[in-house]
C-alpha cells in the first residue's frame, strides 16, 4: 500500500499587539490576562464572537475569569487582520451596556492615526509609556 504525504506549509503572520495605559489599567484591575487578549485576537482573525463598528473599531467580548461572556467584559480594539491590534478601551457589562457615538467617532479617529503610525512611531510610543506590546 503506498502512503501519500502532503506537507502544507503555513506561513505564520506575526500580528503585533498593544494596549494604551488606559485599557492596561482596566485589564490589571479587571484580572485580564494577556493570554486572554491574544485570544480574542485569534477570534477577530476568525471573525468570531465580535461586533465591526466601521473604521477598523471592534467590540470583543471577554469572559470574567470563572464566569461567562454574556456578563462579562467588552473591549474595543482596533484592528486590521494580519497587522496590528491594538486594544484601547474596556467595560463591564455590568457598569455600561454599550460606547455611544461620539465614543464611537473618537474611537475611529484613535484608529487612523494609531495605523498610520510607522514601526518608528510605536517604537517611541513604547519607549514613553503610551503603549504597551503584547
Amino acid at each position: 500500500m503506498t502512503c501519500i504525504y502532503m506537507i502544507f506549509y503555513i506561513s505564520l503572520i506575526i500580528v503585533r499587539i498593544f494596549k494604551n495605559i488606559r485599557f492596561t489599567l482596566f485589564a490589571c484591575r479587571e484580572d485580564i490576562s494577556d493570554s486572554d487578549l491574544k485570544e480574542a485576537v485569534k477570534q477577530l482573525e476568525v471573525k468570531q464572537a465580535t461586533v465591526n463598528l466601521g473604521g477598523n473599531v471592534y467590540k470583543v467580548r471577554l469572559a470574567r475569569p470563572g464566569e461567562g461572556k454574556s456578563g462579562g467584559y467588552r473591549v474595543i480594539v482596533l484592528f486590521k487582520s494580519a497587522e496590528k491590534t491594538f486594544y484601547v478601551y474596556g467595560f463591564a457589562k455590568s457598569d455600561k451596556t454599550n460606547i455611544n457615538e461620539k465614543e464611537l467617532k473618537a474611537f475611529k479617529k484613535t484608529a487612523k492615526k494609531y495605523f498610520s503610525m510607522t514601526d518608528e512611531q510605536i517604537k517611541i510610543s513604547i519607549e514613553n509609556d503610551e503603549l504597551i506590546e503584547i
